[in-house]
């Protein structure tokens, strides 16, 4: 499209008459980028499939002609060539302009005081790996602007996270607990930066943590036995040792821990797990306080499934920078996006039909994070 230049009879200077749907320097239109990052971040789809899908319905060719069997295939000069590199640097630019907006990005937005953190490994172009560090908010779903670490241990990759939280408007003085699968470099980061927050270890990890000795335990009931009662055998005492373990971490309250914690001691094959859960018991349990009240008691591991797509489709980023720009295009459609309204046989949406900033106050309305994204 040829856009008319003007001369002004003032001052005689050039100008063009701009269109909001137009894209300065781009050879395709506002809508057609808006198509192909939704594509990727919504539709869970490769770059390479991404622009394939464009370029079909753009120049009605490729896959435009399996839909339409009696279509002919276009003329050369018709022809759409939109390639997957040129949608990754439309995404890297929208990546730019959300770094741009963390300084102040969810000022005003309150918080529930209960926070969940959690990491997830990439692996970066070369074989290098790094960590994406998130927080999210228990209550309403609200992610907070991530970061990328080179490890989890580190206390100050954890302090970059809740200082990057804060940049972002998050009142640190407003937390009271924090859920983690139990991060060494996080417990360093809480005691010097928010000290009066509690921190309550994931029980989903805990269990994990216990399946080896549990393991372990199980075989032991079973030795000399074969076949039929060696399978009964081991049914039972798993069941039995399932059950204590299961009295403890859900237990009501600190008192009815103690006793469950007791039964499962005295159990002949349970003295070991009882020893190694009682030293996470206190931090397992920090949720039943009355200052931590609605704390979760899982790690926000669900945080990660549409990351994961994205990561696992064809997605292959050269440097922590470009893998922190993408994160924090993740985490504002996150936030703009409704989880699903209609319930699936295995999975259930908590906040049916409303986004985080609907759930924190603040619904965005017509407004799409392609707009927060100024795309």
């Amino acid at each position: 499209m040829r856009v008319q230049r003007h001369r002004c009879n003032r001052c005689k200077r050039t100008y063009s008459e701009e269109s909001a749907w137009l894209v300065r320097r781009s050879w395709y239109a506002r809508d057609v980028h808006r198509c192909a990052i939704d594509l990727w971040q919504h539709g869970g789809i490769s770059l390479r499939r991404g622009a394939e899908f464009v370029r079909s319905i753009i120049g009605r060719q490729e896959r435009w002609l399996l839909w339409h069997v009696l279509s002919r295939a276009p003329l050369e000069e018709e022809r759409c060539h939109l390639a997957g590199s040129t949608v990754q640097r439309w995404l890297d630019g929208a990546g730019r302009e959300a770094k741009r907006t963390v300084p102040g990005q969810l000022e005003g937005i309150g918080t529930s005081g209960r926070v969940g953190t959690d990491g997830l490994w990439a692996r970066l172009r070369g074989g290098a790996q790094a960590v994406v560090l998130a927080l999210v908010d228990n209550a309403t779903g609200l992610l907070w602007p991530p970061v990328v670490a080179a490890e989890e241990k580190s206390e100050q990759s954890w302090r970059r996270l809740f200082e990057r939280a804060k940049m972002a408007g998050l009142v640190l003085d407003d937390l009271r607990g924090v859920v983690s699968d139990g991060a060494t470099g996080l417990a360093g980061c809480l005691q010097a930066m928010v000290k009066w927050v509690n921190h309550q270890r994931c029980v989903f990890h805990l269990w994990r943590n216990l399946s080896v000795e549990l393991a372990k335990q199980v075989g032991k009931a079973t030795t000399g036995l074969v076949g039929a009662a060696a399978q009964a055998v081991r049914r039972r005492v798993q069941r039995e040792l399932v059950g204590l373990i299961r009295g403890v971490l859900d237990a009501i309250c600190q008192g009815e821990a103690q006793l469950a914690l007791a039964k499962l001691q005295a159990h002949q094959l349970g003295a070991e797990l009882a020893r190694l859960l009682e030293s996470h018991l206190e931090a397992a349990l920090v949720h039943l306080n009355a200052y931590n009240h609605g704390l979760m008691r899982v790690g926000p591991e669900w945080l990660w499934r549409d990351f994961r797509l994205r990561l696992s489709r064809g997605r292959n980023h050269a440097t922590d920078a470009r893998l922190e720009r993408a994160a924090l295009v993740w985490a504002i459609y996150r936030n703009f996006t409704p989880a699903q309204w209609r319930s699936e046989r295995k999975r259930h949406y908590r906040r049916p039909g409303r986004s985080p900033l609907d759930m924190a106050g603040v619904p965005p309305g017509e407004i799409s994070y392609l707009d927060a994204l100024a795309i």
